[in-house]
């Protein structure tokens, strides 16, 4: 390890950041687990959250019961209300930035909703620098809330068509899995997983219960369950190499597929 620090260290000061062995030897060194036990959540806004108290409440209740065993990061979804604030923000030919910042308030909306349900059992919704006290959180009540969209705001890499924004929450809240090297990546949607085709339109649809990223894109369903650059994500991770879509509207599916179970759809890396 000492070998291999300082072999990195020497070609950081003499190459550009860009230089192949120097990503070489970036790539080959250690990558430390931040909360390798810790699980991240992302609730659905527009599959769950914007169906309101009946998909919400229960949910509410399994989340309290499941923190107990499992330390939860829970992503909030934003949902039906950023779609339109998407649609009126495009039509006046406002740039991928600003539709990011619109999309943002909306997810934040939903966890400050999630947070206020879940308060009187000590469970906190935290944002920005908030997220660094997300340790001190699990250890006390072993569940924290924040929103799920990344905060690129107008930094964001526009998409290479059209104004939306191309990493929204399923990406955000990837993102944190992967970068507290969380144990696992849980979204719950208002679907059993992945189907051959839109299960709500299309008649016949398949369900999926395993596939991988390269078949994803082989059959054309890139963009059919989760945001499609998070499929890119998921195979360049280093942590977190697969992930479950389940349906949260089903109880005691969020409990057995936190307990490792299979119960939705499994998208991997290889």
């Amino acid at each position: 390890m000492t070998q291999v620090t300082a072999e990195l260290e020497a070609l950081l000061m003499q190459r550009s950041l860009t230089d192949e062995a120097l990503e070489a030897a970036a790539d080959g060194a250690p990558d430390f687990r931040i909360l390798p036990d810790a699980c991240v959540i992302k609730i659905g806004g527009q599959s769950l959250i914007d169906r309101g108290r009946a998909a919400v409440y229960p949910l509410v209740d399994e989340i309290v019961v499941a923190r107990r065993q499992h330390p939860l990061l829970i992503g909030t979804g934003a949902g039906t209300r950023a779609r339109h604030l998407y649609s009126i923000a495009a039509g006046l030919n406002l740039p991928a930035g600003m539709l990011a910042q619109l999309g943002a308030s909306v997810a934040d909306q939903n966890a400050a909703m999630l947070g206020q349900l879940l308060a009187k059992h000590g469970i906190s919704a935290v944002d920005g620098a908030g997220l660094s006290a997300v340790p001190l959180y699990l250890a006390e009540v072993r569940a924290v809330v924040f929103s799920g969209m990344p905060p690129y705001k107008l930094w964001i890499r526009p998409g290479a068509e059209g104004v939306i924004p191309p990493y929204r929450t399923d990406a955000g809240c990837f993102l944190v899995a992967e970068q507290f090297g969380c144990r696992s990546m849980i979204y719950v949607k208002d679907e059993n997983g992945l189907y051959t085709g839109n299960p709500k339109t299309t008649k016949g649809a398949t369900f999926i219960p395993r596939i991988s990223v390269d078949e994803m894109k082989a059959k054309g369903l890139q963009d059919s369950i989760l945001e499609f650059p998070v499929l890119d994500l998921i195979q360049s991770a280093r942590h977190v190499r697969e992930v479950q879509v389940i349906n949260g509207l089903v109880p005691g599916n969020l409990t057995r597929a936190l307990a490792g179970e299979h119960v939705g759809t499994i998208i991997t890396a290889n």
